[in-house]
């Protein structure tokens, strides 16, 4: 099957985060089979009780699952969700030399490459274990990789990352941090803001030490990346229940990307301690801080095989990339993990998302040229 039929299948799955994704998975399973793939599942249930499966599929067909996986290509079956408007997001139309579909770029066209990859390989030659591993939940923090990370569902030696990198290698990735921060106030009427403590004033004055941190974050440089260093950004805030009530509550989300070099914990202690300096200097200044997703940032040394493989392979040199992706949790796996994949991730999570012709059958290349590389 060509690699443009199975990236319009896969399309053709409604698999939004908020939905179960086994019509997907029983997909790439019935093809991974077909080809002789020994197919493992890890399923579990996602904060709404909804089931996801996770795959895991081995050639040659080992009877052990303690036997260490050589190379291991990683796509993540789930897509963010899109516009209602946008009717043609679940049927892959081609324009121009270019693919659209919902998941075009991000990132089942990297899946369908895979499988397409897998079944132009003599899997009888294989002497060394490749896997397929799909997951889910990426979309909403990499749920489902953390998952097969906590259960040592393999050990892998390396592993292709699926995204879109305009089929760059890119051999490191910022991490990605999220936390809740939640402010207390006092309330009381207006007319009176002696007799109140406003959450919506700390909140402001908190914000002002965070732009410091931000500030501070600057200095500490990792040179492979743009920007070269820890982003923060706060995206949401919302607080009070009145123009005319002093704010009794205000919170807001923050956000932070570390580069390798740093824990995903430091920009959070230095938040808790900018927290605490406030706290000493007023009294009534109340903080809550949730912290809700803590992902480090991962780096492969750019002598690694693989890297030198790819960059081989692609004609391109390695990069890096500021977006969050699975390689931290197969990096905890053991492997020596590459992002890489057809697609531009600035046309990622649009409408109208895209993935060019010409990078889906080059991906398919790559992919068999490293499969022969590594496990044969």
């Amino acid at each position: 099957m060509t690699v443009e039929r199975t990236l319009r299948e896969l399309v053709g799955f409604n698999s939004i985060s908020s939905l179960p994704n086994e019509e997907i998975i029983s997909y790439t399973v019935k093809r991974a089979e077909k080809r002789g793939l020994r197919v493992r599942f890890f399923p579990y249930r996602d904060e709404h009780g909804i089931e996801k499966l996770n795959m895991v599929a081995v050639a040659p067909n080992v009877s052990s699952d303690e036997t260490e996986i050589e190379l291991a290509l990683v796509g993540h079956t789930d897509v963010v969700p899109f516009d209602p408007a946008w009717t043609e997001a679940l049927t892959l139309t081609e324009r121009d030399g270019k693919l659209y579909g919902r998941g075009a770029c991000d990132t089942k066209g990297f899946i369908a490459a895979a499988l397409t990859a897998i079944e132009e390989t003599d899997i009888k030659k294989l002497r060394r274990p490749l896997a397929l591993v799909f997951t889910a939940d990426e979309e909403v923090g990499c749920v489902g990789a953390k998952h097969l990370a906590e259960a040592k569902a393999f050990r892998a030696r390396y592993a292709i990352v699926g995204e879109p990198t305009s089929l760059q290698p890119m051999r490191a990735g910022k991490g990605y941090c999220l936390a809740e921060i939640v402010l207390h106030g006092r309330e009381g009427h207006s007319a009176h803001p002696e007799r109140g403590a406003s959450a919506i004033l700390h909140a402001a004055r908190f914000i002002r030490r965070i732009e410091e941190i931000s500030e501070q974050l600057k200095t500490e440089i990792h040179p492979a990346f743009d920007p070269p260093h820890t982003t923060i950004n706060i995206g949401m805030i919302q607080g009070g229940t009145a123009k005319n009530v002093i704010a009794g509550s205000c919170r807001f989300t923050l956000e932070w990307r570390p580069v390798p070099n740093q824990t995903a914990e430091h920009t959070l202690d230095m938040v808790a301690r900018a927290a605490e300096q406030l706290h000493q200097e007023d009294a009534n200044f109340d903080c809550e801080i949730n912290a809700g997703r803590i992902d480090a940032g991962v780096e492969t040394d750019p002598n690694s095989p693989l890297v030198c493989a790819l960059e081989e392979a692609t004609g391109k040199p390695a990069g890096t990339v500021a977006f969050g992706t699975e390689a931290p949790q197969l990096t905890e796996l053991g492997a020596q993990a590459v992002v890489f994949g057809p697609g531009d991730i600035r046309t990622a999570h649009r409408t109208g998302e895209f993935v060019p012709v010409a990078a889906l059958r080059s991906c398919v290349s790559v992919l068999k040229n490293m499969i022969e590389r590594f496990c044969m």
